[in-house]
C-alpha cells in the first residue's frame, strides 16, 4: 500500500476503536468519553504493534505465537489453581499468570529458535531467504561498482532497498550543489541497472523504524530484523554494524582483496609521477590505484623506473607498496 493509504487505514482503525469504546461504555458502566478514549488508545496500540511487526520474518512471528499460546494455557492453569486456593484473588489471580505465561512462552520460543531449526526447515522451506538478502545503503548505490559485482555473479539472493534510503537518495539528487545532485542521479541510474539485471532481484521495502532517526541505525535494525547482511562501502557503518552483530559486506574490502599480490623481492616497472614525503622519494601508482613509494626515486620524476619491492603495508585506506630502485648504483635515469 502507498503511504497515504496506509495512514488512512490506520486512522480508520483508531476511529473505529474509539466508536467501539463509545458503544461498550454503557455495558462497562463507564462514561462515554472514557470509553472513546480507551478505545482510541487500544486502536493506537494495535497500530503501533502493526508498525513494529513490519519486516519481521514469518518464522519469528510463528514461533512467538506458538510459544505465547502454550504460555497462556500454562498461565491459565496456574491462575485457576491460585483462584481456587485464594478465592479473593478475583480476575487478577487468573489474568496475571496468563499474561506472564504468554510473555514467558513467547520469549522462550524466540530465544531458543535455533533449537527449533529442524522443524522450521520443514514448515518454512524458504525461511533461509533472509540469509541470502543484502540491504543496500546509499553510499554503495551511488558508488556503482555493485552492478559490476552482481553481473559477474559474485552476489546472489535479493538486494533490499529501503524506502528511507530512496528518500535520502532523493534529497541528494535535489541538492543545489551540482556535485551532490549528480551523485544522486547516478544512484538512481545504478538502481535501474540493478532492476534490469537478470543476475539479482531488487526489492523495495516499506519497512521503517520511526523511533530511529539515523539512516545508518535504520539499516542495522533492518538487517537484524530480516536476518540479512548490510552491503556498504562506508567505513563507519561497517564498524557500527559489526559492533551490533550484523554481518557486513564491504565493497572496498572486496576491491582491496582482489588487488594483485606482490611479494618482497619482486621486480616491477612503474611510472614515477610525483615526489614523496621523505627526501628523495618518488611516488608511482599501479593500474588499480595502489600507491608505490620508490626510495631514491625522485630523480626519475616523470619517467619509468625499474624497482624491487621491499615491503607491503596494508592500511584501512588501502595498500601501500614500498620499493627501491633496481639499480641503486645508477647516478640517474637510463639514457640520461
Amino acid at each position: 500500500m502507498k503511504l497515504p493509504t496506509v495512514l488512512l487505514v490506520r486512522a480508520m482503525v483508531v476511529a473505529l476503536s474509539a466508536w467501539a469504546g463509545v458503544e461498550l461504555a454503557p455495558a462497562l458502566q463507564v462514561p462515554i468519553t472514557a470509553g472513546a478514549v480507551g478505545g482510541a488508545i487500544l486502536g493506537g496500540v494495535a497500530v503501533w504493534l502493526e508498525t513494529r511487526a513490519v519486516g519481521v520474518p514469518v518464522e519469528r512471528l510463528f514461533w512467538g505465537t506458538v510459544g505465547g499460546f502454550f504460555g497462556i494455557i500454562a498461565g491459565l492453569a496456574i491462575g485457576t489453581a491460585v483462584a481456587s486456593l485464594v478465592p479473593n484473588a478475583g480476575m487478577a489471580g487468573v489474568g496475571l499468570p496468563a499474561l506472564l505465561g504468554a510473555y514467558l512462552g513467547a520469549a522462550t520460543a524466540l530465544r531458543r529458535r535455533a533449537d527449533l531449526e529442524p522443524v522450521s526447515a520443514v514448515l518454512f522451506p524458504g525461511g533461509r531467504r533472509g540469509e541470502l538478502s543484502k540491504v543496500l545503503d546509499t553510499s554503495v548505490i551511488i558508488d556503482g561498482r555493485i552492478t559490476d559485482v552482481c553481473e559477474a555473479g559474485f552476489i546472489d539472493g535479493t538486494l533490499i532497498v529501503p524506502q528511507f534510503v530512496l528518500g535520502e537518495l532523493q534529497q541528494i539528487a535535489d541538492s543545489p550543489d551540482t556535485l551532490r545532485r549528480n551523485r544522486g542521479k547516478r544512484g538512481f541510474d545504478v538502481l535501474q541497472r540493478l532492476q534490469r539485471s537478470r543476475k539479482v532481484k531488487v526489492e523495495i521495502t516499506d519497512a521503517d523504524f520511526p523511533h530511529v532517526r539515523e539512516v545508518d541505525r535504520k539499516l542495522i535494525e533492518l538487517g537484524k530484523t530480516l536476518g540479512a547482511k548490510v552491503l556498504t562501502n562506508d567505513y563507519n557503518l561497517n564498524k557500527m554494524a559489526e559492533l551490533s552483530g550484523v554481518p557486513v559486506l564491504n565493497i572496498n574490502e572486496l576491491a582491496n582483496a582482489l588487488k594483485p599480490v606482490v611479494l618482497p623481492g619482486e621486480a616491477m616497472r612503474v611510472q614515477v609521477v610525483r615526489e614523496g614525503k621523505e627526501a628523495g622519494q618518488g611516488v608511482a601508482y599501479l593500474d588499480d590505484g595502489t600507491m608505490v613509494v620508490v626510495d631514491h626515486g625522485r630523480r626519475y620524476l616523470g619517467q619509468a623506473a625499474d624497482v624491487v619491492v621491499t615491503s607491503v603495508l596494508q592500511t584501512t585506506a588501502g595498500r601501500m607498496i614500498f620499493t627501491r630502485l633496481r639499480d641503486e648504483d645508477g647516478s640517474g635515469p637510463r639514457g640520461a
